[in-house]
């Protein structure tokens, strides 16, 4: 529309001239020495415009001869940025699609002409590190790094990435502590350095870096909970293997009390104490742990105890009978605990009564062991076998050789 009116312009302002030349053509008179050059105005305007439209021409002409070689230099710039551009499309999806090599060569071959070399180079590093090719990875992340130095934290986060994936722990410690040094805060520079922590087993470095993880939110709450109960069972396994009861109870002096409740951490430490000899302690731990929490395991446990009180050990067993009348484990628990007070017709009554509630293979093997000790050796090898056949998976008749006691108190038998 703007042509339209432009070109109209041009029209009437002609037609006007036009005009103005035939009703008077004017006269131009030009002289220089003894050259004189006469003309009508009109004729004068016209060459003069057609001059400078060929002048005008002339110089463009000249100006785009001269700026040729730039600016075919440019379109060939732009022709490989575009072929670069299009060939880092394709490298992404061969990445995508699993085409290792394929992306790699893709990636490569025209990425000192992309836009984004950086990308081109971190994309052939993955790509590299698929086909287990460490040397050609780091060549192409130290060429990123050149490329755009200003990036040197997402290369070198995408080194310890790659480092940790290929198991090079070490290297990827080394990387990660450099980072640490240039953002000390950064959330994902912390999250890969506690997940290196973990599998070099560097217990007490994670554990130091653990206020860091909370204070930053790198992990929620559960998850921290979970690396904080890991950590201190295997701190505690470490200090359990250096055969020390007073250091083993002096560093759970030193676990968080929030922790403590832990029912893996809190079993690992009676075991602790058990394996040192430390079973009074043990029991103390185990009593408390089991008034507050009821725990199959933990009540199993009680029963293997070997304290220097087991009729103290006995009435506490037998205080939990209320509420868990027919609880296998439990009346397990109990049958040891009698053995263990010399009360063998109780005890019989216990593993008899546990049977009962549900077969276990070890309560056959106590039972089996009691009767024996009674004189009852068929009724005894009948005990093992059922235990045998039950803790092998076949099926095994329920025992009946050995009659069950009455619910009177039986009377100590001497063994």
């Amino acid at each position: 529309m703007r042509l339209l009116f432009g070109l109209l312009l041009v029209l009437i302002l002609g037609v006007v001239a036009g005009l103005l030349a035939y009703q008077d053509p004017g006269y131009v008179l030009i002289g220089r020495g003894n050259t004189t050059i006469e003309t009508t105005l009109s004729l004068f305007i016209v060459l003069l415009v057609a001059v400078f439209v060929a002048g005008y021409f002339l110089v463009r002409l000249i100006v785009r001869t001269w700026r040729m070689p730039e600016r075919l230099q440019r379109w060939r710039a732009e022709r490989r940025r575009r072929r670069a551009r299009r060939e880092l499309r394709q490298g992404l999806i061969e990445l995508a699609e699993g085409n290792w090599r394929k992306a790699e060569r893709v990636l490569v071959r025209h990425a000192d002409d992309s836009s984004t070399p950086l990308l081109n180079y971190l994309s052939a590093a993955r790509a590299a590190q698929k086909q287990d090719a460490p040397e050609r990875r780091d060549h192409y992340l130290a060429r990123a790094l050149e490329s755009m130095p200003d990036a040197d934290v997402a290369v070198e986060l995408t080194q310890a990435e790659l480092q940790l994936a290929h198991g090079q722990l070490e290297q990827a410690l080394a990387t990660l502590e450099h980072l640490r040094t240039m953002v000390p805060n950064h959330s994902h520079v912390l999250l890969l350095l506690a997940q290196v922590y973990e599998r070099l087993q560097s217990w007490n470095e994670l554990r130091d870096l653990l206020p860091r993880l909370r204070k930053h939110k790198v992990l929620d709450d559960r998850a921290l909970h979970d690396l904080a109960v890991r950590i201190w069972r295997a701190l505690l396994a470490q200090t359990i293997d250096k055969g020390d009861a007073a250091a083993l109870q002096a560093f759970w002096k030193r676990v968080p009390k929030d922790l403590r409740g832990d029912r893996g951490l809190l079993t690992d430490y009676i075991h602790g104490l058990i394996r040192l000899g430390e079973h009074d302690q043990a029991e103390q731990r185990l009593r408390e742990a089991i008034a507050h929490h009821w725990d199959p395991e933990w009540v199993r446990l009680y029963g293997e105890l070997e304290t220097g009180h087991p009729e103290r050990q006995l009435a506490t067993a037998e205080g939990w009978l209320k509420g868990h009348e027919n609880h296998p484990v439990l009346l397990l628990t109990l049958g040891r605990l009698c053995l263990r007070n010399q009360l063998w017709g109780k005890a019989r009554s216990y593993l008899e009564a546990s049977l009962g509630s549900q077969p276990l293979p070890e309560t056959y093997r106590e039972l089996g062991q009691l009767l024996e000790r009674l004189g009852e050796h068929e009724a005894a090898a009948e005990a093992f076998k059922q235990g045998l056949l039950l803790a092998t998976g076949q099926d095994g008749e329920n025992l009946s050789t050995a009659p069950i006691v009455s619910e009177h108190l039986p009377q100590r038998i001497a063994s």
